[in-house]
C-alpha cells in the first residue's frame, strides 16, 4: 500500500516519477502526487488514479531534475487533494512523502498548535513534516540533523522522503518498517517502495535498513543510523527483467500471473529439487537445520493468502515430520502476548515481505529466543533480512493484487522444506520421501494440464456472475484450499463467499442452501472421498447447485454436480497446488464478466505495511 518513487540526476525528473509511480499502481491507491525542484518547489496532486494527476499537470511547468512522488492508500484523512501527498512544511521550502502511520502524531500535533501552525490536511504526514521544520529553525539544526531528531520522537511507521528549496541537489530520505530500494545510476540516483519503477534504469540497488538516513546527491549515496553513524551501503544486484513487470499481451496482471505458475513453479523447483539423485537442496535450510529439525514446535505466522498456505503446511508438516505446528493470524498473534519457548521454530510467510503485522510478530518472537525462519518472495525484504533462516519463493514480481503464483509458489518451498527436515527426522521412509519428489516434479506439467480448462471455467463463470453468495467446502488438505477459493471471490467479483470443513457443513452454513446458492467442492481424490461424495449428496438433496474440483475420471462426482472442474491426480499432499487453479480461474473470470479491474480490486492493497 502507497508508493513512493523520487529521483535527482541528469534527466527530467517528472516523467521518471510518474512512470514510476504507474508500476507502482498494484499496490492500491486513491491519490497521486508529484513534487519538483526548481527555483522552488512545484506541486501538484489528486485524488483517483494517476492518469488524474497528469491530466492535471497538463501544460504545467514541470522542468526539474529532482522530484518526489506518491500514490496514497487513505490511513488518516479521507481520500481527496488536500490529503494526497506531498505536502509542503509551513514555511514552503520542504516537500516529503511518507509511507507507514506516525502513531503520536495527535500528541505532536498539538505541541505545534500551541506553537501557531496550521495544517491544511488531515494527515499525520503534515504534523511530522512541520514538526522537522520547526526543529530545523528553532535549533538552527541542517535539515539533516532536524530530520534525525524528529525521528527520535516518533513511534510508528515510515518511509519518507524530504526535498529542500534550499538544498536543490540533495534527496533526505529515512525508512523504518516499510521498504526503500535506492537504484545507482551513473550521476543520478532513484528511490523507489520497490524495484519495479528501477529496473529499467539501473540493475544495482541498495535496500535501506531500519533506522537508516539516506542523504542523496546525484553522485553520491550517504548512509547513516540515527546516531550519526555512517553506514557502508551494500550493493546488491537486481534480479528482475523489465518484461516480468509489464502484461506481455495478457489482458490482466492477474491472468498473466496465473498462467505463468507452470514456470514459476518449476523455477521454484529448479536447482533444489533432483529427482534422481533423491536430494532437495535449499542452502538456507541446510545451514540451520540443527535448529530446525530439533525444534519443539512450530508456528507459522501469516496474513491472508500467506495464512493459507500456512494451513496447508501445518497439515504437511505434522503428517511427514510429526512436529506440532499452530498455524497464527500475524495481527492477532503480535497482540496476544503468545507464549513463546527456546526452541520453537516460527514460519513467517509473506509474499512482499513486508507485510507489518508478521515483522512486528517475527520481532518480539525474536526477542523470546524462537529461530525464524522466512518463506518470501521478494529478494532483499525486511522479513528475509530479520530471519535466521529462509527460502525465496522465486515467483517473480506479481502485480496482481490478488495473488496466485505467489500462493502456489509458497506450497511449493513449505512442501519441500517439511520434505527436508521429515527425512532428517527419519519420520519419512525412503519409498514415500522420493514418491513425492516424483510428484513434486511432476507438479509444472500438471498445472499446465489444468490450465487447459481456462476457456470452460470461462463460460461457467457467465453461469454464476450474478450470485450473490457462495460456499466452498474441503476436507483435510482440501480445506484451506476452500478458503483460498473463497477468498479470491470475495476479492475480485465482489460476491459474498465462505469457506467451510466440509465436516462442518451441518453445524450452520447448511441452513443457507437452496436452489440459488453454489457450493463449491474441492473434492479431488484423497482420504476424505468417500466423506466429501456424501457432503455433496447432503447439498444435492437441499436443491444446492454443486460445482466441484475433481481428479479427472471421477465419475461418481461428475454425475452428481452440476458442473465439475477436473484437475490431474495427484497425492493428497501435492494436490492443493493443483486443485487451487482452477478456483483461481473461476474467480478471474467472473470480475471480469462484472466488469471489475481485477488487477486492482477495491480497498486493498497489494501490500500491507501498516495497520
Amino acid at each position: 500500500m502507497c508508493g513512493i518513487v523520487a529521483y535527482i540526476g541528469h534527466r527530467q525528473a517528472y516523467p521518471v516519477i510518474v512512470k514510476g509511480l504507474k508500476r507502482l499502481e498494484y499496490r492500491g491507491y486513491d491519490s497521486a502526487g508529484v513534487a519538483l525542484l526548481n527555483h522552488g518547489v512545484k506541486l501538484y496532486k489528486k485524488k483517483g488514479k494517476v492518469a488524474a494527476l497528469e491530466e492535471t499537470t497538463l501544460g504545467k511547468d514541470l522542468d526539474g531534475h529532482i522530484g518526489i512522488g506518491h500514490t496514497r492508500w487513505a490511513t488518516h484523512g479521507e481520500p481527496s487533494d488536500r490529503n494526497a501527498h506531498p505536502h509542503l512544511s509551513a514555511n514552503g521550502k520542504l516537500a516529503m512523502i511518507h509511507n507507514g502511520i506516525i502513531e503520536n502524531y495527535a500528541l505532536l500535533k498539538q505541541e505545534l498548535i500551541k506553537k501557531g501552525y496550521r495544517f491544511h490536511s488531515d494527515t499525520d504526514t503534515e504534523v511530522l513534516l512541520n514538526f522537522i521544520e520547526d526543529i530545523q529553525e528553532n535549533n538552527g539544526s541542517t535539515l539533516e540533523e532536524a530530520l534525525r531528531i524528529a525521528l527520535k520522537r516518533v513511534v510508528g511507521a515510515y518511509v519518507i522522503v524530504l526535498i529542500d528549496k534550499d538544498n536543490p541537489d540533495t534527496l533526505i530520505a529515512a525508512r523504518k518498517g516499510s521498504p526503500l530500494v535506492i537504484g545507482i545510476g551513473k550521476g543520478e540516483h532513484f528511490l523507489a517502495s520497490d524495484a519495479s519503477p528501477i529496473v529499467e534504469y539501473t540493475k544495482e540497488v541498495v535496500y535501506v535498513n531500519d533506522y537508516e538516513i539516506a542523504i542523496i546527491k546525484p553522485d553520491e549515496l550517504i548512509l547513516k543510523n540515527l546516531g550519526n553513524e555512517r553506514q557502508t551501503p551494500f550493493i546488491q544486484k537486481l534480479d528482475l527483467e523489465l518484461a516480468a513487470i509489464e502484461k506481455g499481451g495478457y489482458d490482466h496482471f492477474m491472468l498473466k500471473e496465473i498462467f505463468e505458475q507452470p514456470s514459476t513453479i518449476y523455477d521454484c523447483l529448479r536447482g533444489r529439487l533432483d529427482v534422481i539423485q533423491g536430494t532437495i537442496t535449499m542452502s538456507g535450510i541446510r545451514n540451520n537445520m540443527d535448529k530446525i529439525k530439533n525444534a519443539n514446535r512450530i508456528l507459522i505466522v501469516a496474513c491472508g493468502t500467506s495464512w493459507h498456505a500456512g494451513l496447508i503446511a501445518e497439515y504437511v508438516i505434522e503428517e511427514l515430520c510429526r512436529i506440532p505446528v499452530e498455524v497464527e493470524y500475524a495481527s492477532e498473534f503480535r497482540y496476544r502476548n503468545p507464549i513463546i519457548h527456546k526452541g520453537d521454530m516460527i514460519i513467517a510467510i509473506s509474499q512482499s515481505g513486508e507485510t507489518a503485522d508478521t515483522l512486528v510478530a517475527l520481532e518480539n518472537a525474536k526477542e523470546q529466543g524462537a529461530v525464524i525462519l522466512g518463506v518470501v518472495n521478494v529478494v532483499g525484504s525486511s522479513i528475509a533480512r530479520l530471519s535466521h533462516a529462509g527460502a525465496y519463493t522465486h515467483a517473480g514480481p506479481e502485480i496482481g493484487v490478488a495473488s496466485t503464483k505467489a500462493f502456489t509458489a509458497q506450497l511449493t518451498v513449505l512442501t519441500m522444506v517439511a520434505l527436508m527436515i521429515a527425512k532428517e527426522r527419519n519420520t519419512i521412509t525412503r519409498d514415500r520421501y522420493l514418491h513425492l519428489l516424483n510428484e513434486l516434479n511432476e507438479v509444472p506439467e500438471k498445472v499446465k494440464k489444468a490450465l487447459e480448462a481456462a476457456e470452460h471455467i470461462q463460460k461457467l463463470a457467465l453461469k454464476y456472475k450474478d450470485v450473490s453468495d457462495a460456499l466452498y467446502l474441503g476436507r483435510g488438505y482440501n480445506f484451506p484450499v476452500a478458503l483460498e477459493g473463497a477468498l479470491k471471490l470475495k476479492e475480485i467479483s465482489y460476491i459474498h463467499a465462505e469457506g467451510y470443513p466440509a465436516a462442518e457443513m451441518k453445524h450452520g452454513p447448511i441452513a443457507l442452501v437452496d436452489e440459488s446458492l453454489p457450493v463449491v467442492f474441492v473434492a479431488t481424490r484423497d482420504t476424505y472421498h468417500e466423506k466429501i461424495i456424501s457432503n455433496i449428496q447432503e447439498i444435492k438433496a437441499r436443491k444446492g447447485k454443486v460445482i466441484a474440483v475433481i481428479t479427472e475420471g471421477d465419475e461418481i462426482i461428475t454425475a452428481m454436480a452440476d458442473d465439475v472442474l477436473p484437475v490431474p491426480e495427484a497425492d493428497e499432499l501435492i494436490a492443493p497446488i493443483i486443485s487451487t487453479i482452477p478456483l483461481q480461474l473461476l474467480s478471474y473470470y467472473i470480475g471480469v464478466a462484472k466488469g471489475y479491474d481485477v488487477d486492482k480490486p477495491r480497498n486493498l492493497a497489494k501490500s500491507v505495511t501498516v495497520e
